[in-house]
């Protein structure tokens, strides 16, 4: 049969089931008229209506009641009640017997569960979009919890109890981000200061200069600067937008520090259950396949959170190698920077370039020697790095081509900014897994 034929016979089928569910009476007609041809050749149909309860005509009323054409028919009714319709009082249904259902080849049926379906879809992408924020903490302390559990299982092999493990952990995660906050908060507050104080002086010299003395001599610069400035002051507008300003960089702040801590106390949960956690979910899974899945899930989990342990030791030992750096070579504010090329270095592909860059910046603006020297020390550390820390550190984590590197790096950049970047390579390596194991095998069987 070609598909032509197929497609006639399927469009016939789904007539014929849209006329019998549009005229259920004339079933029943035909249905009625059945029953009395069979009623008029069976004596013994004619027996079991007079009340006899004879075997035969029983077993004929059975016979009838069993046959879908014959649903107005029982056994014990009387002759006066067969084909009659009365289906209500047949079925001891205060309301009537119930009709076919709709049929679902209909147009209107399917137009009517297809617009809800693109209802229900709307409705889910929307909460989606709302629960976004909640759901990047989610992930995020997800990510953080696949990074110090390998330290956790460690302590655990060695005698101690995952509470305790996970206690001892966190506390270390702990008390390394508040060395961090000493080491960076004061300076920067400091330095602020002394920027605030100095404000006034750096303003003068600029005035004072031969440059902005010619452009005022010219063109009035300072005085269209200063008019400027004394409408903007005495706008009402302007001094709100500055104000509001100030309450988002305030709220911002509230709501950054807000999240961190959700995001401390999310990790501390998810670490400290994610074998119920892990088991929860593998239980969901078929008892034919929750092997094969319960391996290829830790493998992923194992890369992640070696992936997360190893870039985080590349990028503390190029903080170290950069304060030592800048503290023989005498660039100003070393500790910060060291601070910033470390957070920058997490960032693949692109963060240790950042964070030379910064340096750099800092050191030409304090003496272009310093730069030149610093400059040079960033090329040869990059390729040792390259070649020699991250090979060594990373050869047990993951093994991303450099191609899908790149590819990864940029789509978790766009989608998701610099946490997308951090969390592209891991979930990229549990993809590059999942084609090498479960996509390659199964297209060599076909």
């Amino acid at each position: 049969m070609s598909v032509l034929d197929r497609w006639r016979e399927f469009r016939r089928t789904q007539r014929d089931a849209l006329d019998a569910s549009n005229h259920p009476h004339q079933q029943r007609e035909h249905s009625s008229e059945l029953g009395e041809l069979l009623s008029d050749l069976l004596p013994s149909r004619r027996t079991a209506g007079d009340g006899d309860g004879d075997e035969p005509g029983e077993q004929a009323g059975e016979a009838l009641a069993t046959n879908p054409g014959s649903e107005g028919h029982r056994p014990d009714d009387g002759p006066d009640r067969v084909g009659s319709g009365s289906d209500s009082s047949d079925d001891g249904r205060r309301y009537g017997r119930a009709g076919r259902p709709l049929n679902r080849q209909s147009p209107f049926y399917v137009g009517f569960v297809g617009a809800i379906g693109v209802l229900a879809a709307l409705l889910l992408w929307n909460t989606l979009g709302r629960l976004t924020t909640v759901l990047t903490l989610v992930v995020v302390a997800f990510f953080l919890a696949l990074t110090l559990n390998p330290l956790v299982e460690f302590l655990t092999r060695q005698g101690l109890r995952r509470g305790g493990a996970v206690a001892l952990v966190f506390a270390g995660v702990v008390a390394v981000f508040t060395l961090l906050g000493l080491v960076v908060v004061p300076p920067v507050i400091s330095q602020g200061t002394d920027l605030a104080q100095k404000a006034p002086d750096y303003l003068d010299q600029i005035l004072g200069s031969r440059f902005v003395k010619d452009l005022d001599q010219h063109y009035d610069v300072v005085d269209k600067i200063q008019a400027e400035f004394t409408k903007r002051i005495s706008d009402g507008s302007f001094v709100g937008q500055v104000f509001g300003g100030v309450l988002g960089v305030g709220a911002a702040v509230i709501g950054g520090i807000f999240q961190a801590f959700t995001v401390l106390v999310l990790t501390l949960f998810l670490l400290a259950s994610l074998p119920r956690v892990k088991q929860a979910a593998y239980a969901m899974v078929p008892a034919s396949r929750r092997p094969r899945v319960e391996s290829l899930s830790e493998e992923i989990m194992r890369r992640t959170g070696s992936y997360a342990i190893g870039q985080v030791a590349v990028a503390t030992i190029n903080a170290i190698c950069s304060w030592i750096m800048m503290m023989i070579v005498g660039i100003p504010y070393a500790a910060v920077l060291a601070v910033a090329v470390g957070f920058l270095g997490l960032i693949p592909m692109v963060g240790a370039t950042i964070g030379a860059a910064l340096v750099c910046l800092v050191a030409i603006f304090d003496e272009p020697k310093k730069a030149i020297i610093a400059l040079i020390y960033y090329v040869i550390y990059q390729q040792l790095e390259n070649y020699v820390v991250a090979p060594r550190i990373m050869q047990r984590t993951v093994s991303v081509p450099g191609a899908v590197t790149v590819v990864a790096a940029l789509a978790g950049g766009t989608l998701l900014g610099v946490l997308g970047a951090l969390l592209a390579i891991p979930v990229a390596a549990g993809l590059l897994l999942l084609y090498e194991e479960v996509l390659i095998p199964r297209q060599r069987r076909h």
